[in-house]
């Protein structure tokens, strides 16, 4: 008998739910780990042989338990719970077992450029012929459809910033660069949008038994993060620029420098008089309310030198001690060793171990946010590849195994 379900444990909100997912690099992918995560049956399939070449060996890598190979940092944080198997989808007899692999889904994330799964056919036609109420979702640069010249267009992180607009407000003004925002900021943006409308796509899917195909297009996503910046140039033709860590039209929100170190500071609303007592100005005095949202005037200019002085003769500490006191938002800008310190991530777990398949024992982010009924778990670490073909193929959907060496000869897994 073959099993039904590859998570053994259930737990999570999305226990039960089951996804396939075929992309590569960091959107797609990381928006179906985080759904193991909560709980959700999770197979990605890779190339066979070759596997997700970059984001396995992207960045710094650690030694594998048998000394052999290395695999990435980021791989391993972010494929945990996940199924992985080797597929060739380009394959007749690859065609036909994802299909297998679909008939039980609930929803296929994929990322590759339009018109890839169609020349294989696997669009959205016939997948629904074999799994009417299966949600399909396609992450891509541009978009599925749009103006030609971009819809066939290659994409990273940092293009989809650019084109989404994010770049161009990211950094400080001319002639220093644009600065991407980092690490991957874009891309991880995307994944958040592609687990959100998967899951709006399944609601609707069990609700009405039909299921429909989702378009998240990265510099959309990106875009869609620019609270006000096309309203201002749609009604007023204004073109927001690069103006540092610094807010436009207000102030303080800007790094400072301390004694020893770098802090973030921002007063808004009343949050601006108790800011104001601390570095002992008086609320009253009608210049400081000029100088809040004249920037650029004689009061605006002295407020800011006087703030940058006294936060300058202060430690960091005491800067944040002083500010928090007053309910004032202040934060250290915190390094990795800073963050493995705080007494507020430990105090949260945010920071666990968890034994990875290649490399052994780790520890690193755990899981977000927290769920009061149903917490998400991580039941185990990142696996080479195709490490679940047997379990999957042979298991689950029952390929005998002489069948199964067939594939492997035929490298269709």
């Amino acid at each position: 008998m073959s099993i039904e379900n590859l998570v053994t444990e259930k737990f999570g909100p999305l226990q039960g739910v089951k996804i396939v997912s075929t992309g590569t690099l960091i959107a797609q992918p990381f928006a179906a780990e985080l759904a193991a995560e909560m709980g959700a049956e999770v197979i990605q399939i890779e190339r066979p042989g070759i596997g997700d070449v970059g984001w396995r060996n992207i960045g710094i890598r650690l030694a594998t338990k048998d000394g052999k190979s290395a695999v990435a940092t980021t791989w391993i944080q972010e494929r945990r719970n996940v199924f992985c198997i080797s597929l060739d989808l380009s394959k007749p007899r690859g065609r036909e077992i994802f299909l297998q692999l679909i008939a039980r889904a609930d929803i296929w994330m994929e990322s590759s450029k339009p018109g890839t799964c169609k020349k294989w056919n696997l669009d959205d036609a016939a997948i629904w012929k074999v799994n009417p109420k299966l949600v399909i979702t396609h992450v891509s640069g541009f978009g599925q459809t749009g103006d030609p010249d971009y819809v066939h267009r290659a994409s990273y992180d940092v293009v989809g910033q650019a084109v989404g607009g994010m770049m161009s407000q990211t950094g400080f003004p001319d002639p220093i660069p644009p600065t991407r925002a980092a690490p991957w900021t874009g891309d991880y943006i995307t994944a958040l949008f592609t687990m959100w409308s998967s899951l709006a796509g399944l609601t609707y899917a069990r609700t009405t038994g039909k299921g429909q195909s989702i378009d998240v297009a990265q510099y959309e996503a990106i875009h869609k993060t620019l609270g006000g910046t096309m309203v201002e140039y749609f009604q007023d033709g204004i073109v927001r620029e690069r103006s540092g860590n610094r807010a436009q039209g207000f102030q303080p929100l800007d790094t400072f420098q301390a004694s020893d170190g770098w802090v973030v500071m921002g007063a808004i609303g009343d949050v601006y008089s108790r800011m104001l007592r601390v570095i002992g100005l008086d609320p009253a005095v009608p210049k400081w309310e000029t100088a809040r949202t004249q920037l650029e005037s004689i009061e605006g200019i002295e407020f800011d030198a006087i703030l940058r002085g006294w936060i300058s003769e202060r430690t960091v500490k005491d800067v944040v001690t002083a500010m928090a006191a007053a309910n004032v938002p202040c934060s250290p800008i915190m390094t990795s060793k800073d963050i493995a310190e705080d007494p507020q991530y430990r105090a949260r777990g945010m920071h666990v171990e968890w034994d990875d398949e290649q490399v052994g024992k780790v520890k690193g982010i755990g899981v977000a946010p927290k769920f009061s009924l149903t917490p998400g778990r991580i039941v185990r670490g990142s696996v080479p590849i195709g490490h679940d073909n047997d379990r999957v193929y042979r298991e689950m959907l029952g390929v005998s195994a002489d069948d199964l060496e067939s594939l492997r000869r035929d490298k269709v897994i």
